[in-house]
């Protein structure tokens, strides 16, 4: 893709194996710097996919929201969460709940939702120790890069996620769905293409069947676009995977993925899932301070285990409903 003015108005520096990264000179009033820079800092991130921005010293949530609404707007609202998050004001996070010794592999933030963000934005308030990366990778590469076959089976079919609510492990009813009445969760379902079955306990199971593969909606190109691997059983550590399998059996597990069809996606398929991403990471370790932009359509992320403290603040934006985001079996057909 060529430069376009606007991309080529900040001083960016592409690198091979890390994410691109701008350097600025710690601007006294970052939102202000931000609003000024908006046009080419989306125009860099068009670019590259993602971008590090570095010197804006964002130390405090404050100060991070305020850079994200002058870069982004309204910012969106999660729902669907399969983890807890903490919220910080209108569309500010705290990044997932997820344990700092295991690693959480590259996927595309809501991939399973109808309304899916365009933009991730990330603030570093305090880096770890070691690791804790946010890494990305192409998702016009990992596609490209997939073998054939499998690739097409996803596009035919699409992908499955399968959730069962419980107290314990993930996100509650309250936190995916914004509320615990029955009568509004059942009414969203309905609306946005979910199945859902309560059962006879109270605890809820949902399926939702999505797209593995994307057009991306302002280049047109087509992106691996899912949480197929993340989400799936055979990702989790062994111990924690048959904890979860004796807890609450294989068909209760608090997520997983199948194919569209329904059929058990292999550890194998798995396994090379995770291996290609791998092979297509970039990574920055954070720097206190450091601005995140990724396109989320293009660009998959990921959080790497660390230790230390590590606090990472997170908005969603530019919310976009995808045309082919949502398969049906007469498009499989076609």
């Amino acid at each position: 893709m060529s430069s376009s003015p606007l991309a080529t108005s900040l001083d960016v520096e592409p690198r091979p194996g890390s994410p691109a990264i701008l350097r600025v000179d710690s601007p006294g009033n970052a939102a202000s710097w931000a609003a000024e820079h908006r046009e080419s800092l989306r125009a860099q991130v068009t670019e590259h996919g993602a971008l590090v921005v570095r010197g804006l010293r964002l130390r405090d949530a404050d100060r991070a929201g305020a850079v994200f609404a002058e870069l982004a707007g309204v910012l969106m609202t999660e729902r669907e969460a399969f983890a807890p998050r903490e919220p910080l004001g209108p569309g500010l996070y705290s990044s997932t709940a997820w344990p700092a010794n295991q690693p959480m592999c590259m996927h595309h933030e809501l991939s399973y939702t109808l309304e899916v963000p365009g933009l991730m934005l990330f603030a570093c308030l305090s880096a770890p120790d070691e690791g804790g990366a946010t890494a990305v990778a192409d998702a016009e590469e990992v596609l490209k890069a997939l073998p054939a076959g499998l690739t097409e089976r996803f596009e035919r079919e699409g992908w499955l996620l399968t959730r069962s609510y419980n107290d314990e492990i993930g996100a509650s009813l309250a936190e995916s769905f914004g509320t615990e009445d029955r009568g509004e969760i059942e009414r969203y379902c309905r609306s946005h293409a979910i199945d859902f079955h309560w059962q006879p306990d109270g605890s809820l199971r949902t399926e939702q069947r999505r797209s593995a593969v994307v057009r991306h909606p302002l280049t047109g190109r087509r992106c691996w676009f899912n949480q197929i691997a993340f989400l799936n059983e055979w990702t989790l550590a062994p111990e924690v995977r048959e904890y979860l399998v004796d807890e609450y059996g294989a068909d209760g597990l608090p997520f997983n993925t199948r194919y569209g069809a329904g059929t058990p996606i292999g550890e194998d398929v798995v396994q090379l899932l995770n291996a290609t991403y791998e092979k297509h990471t970039r990574r920055e370790p954070w720097q206190a301070g450091d601005l995140l932009l990724v396109d989320n359509i293009r660009t998959a992320h990921s959080r790497e285990p660390f230790t230390g403290e590590r606090q990472v603040v997170v908005g969603m934006a530019e919310p976009q409903r995808l045309a082919d985001g949502c398969p049906t079996p007469e498009a499989s057909e076609r």
